[in-house]
């Protein structure tokens, strides 16, 4: 048998040559993996834009121009699906220019009561009104644009202090910016940055605590300056010295519009010029502060088997 010799030259170019024919393959598997990621997503995105809308204006929707009137829940029943109704018959009137809390345990339907009023879902039966006109009359890009929202989770993009406050909108005013960020207690972290307003925070708001980022939503609720402005757990990541100088400010925000506030935390809705409770799918009870606790039942006592549950509040 013939022994073939081989230095080690020849036999280094060999193995480079081999792995100079496989790596052009590797990239190649990795474009097509990277080919079908894209072709999923994209088909994700595609269906979600030809996905139709179940809420639509009706033939005879308008635009009003006055918001500053009562908001009416009239015998509102909603459910979510077909086994159990959240709301059988609720009714309650929001004044206008006033400043109302709506309180309740958790899975109440608090934050239902503020997607029925921005027409997120449609009641199964009921009407909900702005003055005289039922919001199923009102095109819905008018009855959003008139309605300030500072939800709990606040969307934030990849930009500026300043574009984050004043968005949806592309031009801005610094006067109202300064105001907006004045009355959201902005200031008190903007002016120990290097940047101030042109500050950029990264995606989603990384950069940001999640109390930072709720006081920039509140800013940038009041940067739209709305008639009606609805605050939904709005300082649930906000410590109590920051919550306190936001209730200070509430009563400022809230006036010559109509507030509705959302919270666990009763002392965020103690100087309320009403406050309505919910639960078991209706009103339990209604009334201001000291009437409430006077009353001694759910809203001074909402635990039973806790009695201290929210302590302090007389």
């Amino acid at each position: 048998m013939r022994v073939i010799e081989s230095t080690s030259g020849p036999y280094s170019i060999l193995i480079f040559l081999t792995q100079r024919f496989l790596w052009p393959f590797t990239t190649l598997s990795e474009t097509v993996d990277l080919f079908e990621r894209s072709m999923a997503s994209n088909k994700r995105i595609l269906d979600l834009l030809d996905t139709e809308h179940i809420i639509k204006d009706q033939k005879n929707a308008v635009n009003i121009n006055n918001y500053d009137n009562d908001i009416s829940f009239s015998n509102i029943k909603f459910q979510y699906d077909d086994n159990k109704n959240l709301f059988n018959d609720l009714k309650f009137i929001i004044k206008k220019k006033s400043l109302t809390g709506i309180v309740g345990q958790t899975g109440s339907g608090k934050t239902t009561i503020i997607k029925l009023l921005l027409r997120f879902y449609d009641s199964q039966k009921g009407n909900i009104s702005i003055g005289d006109i039922n919001i199923k009359n009102i095109k819905l890009k008018d009855l959003r644009k008139n309605i300030g929202y500072v939800s709990q989770d606040i969307f934030m993009f990849d930009g500026s202090i300043k574009e984050n406050i004043i968005y949806p909108e592309t031009e801005f005013n610094d006067n109202k910016v300064e105001e907006a960020a004045k009355l959201s207690q902005c200031l008190e972290f903007i002016n120990k940055l290097p940047d101030k307003y042109d500050t950029l925070i990264g995606e989603r708001g990384q950069k940001l605590s999640s109390g930072q980022k709720q006081r920039i939503g509140i800013a940038r609720a009041i940067y739209k300056n709305p008639p009606i402005l609805i605050f939904d757990e709005a300082t649930s990541a906000i410590d109590n010295e920051t919550e306190h100088l936001i209730k200070v400010a509430l009563n400022e925000i809230s006036k010559n519009r109509t507030t509705i506030v959302i919270a666990h935390r009763l002392s965020t809705v103690r100087n309320a010029d009403n406050i309505i409770v919910i639960g078991d799918g209706n009103i339990i009870e209604e009334g201001n502060h000291n009437e409430l606790i006077n009353n001694k039942r759910t809203y001074k006592n909402p635990n039973p088997r806790r009695p201290k549950y929210w302590q302090g509040l007389e």
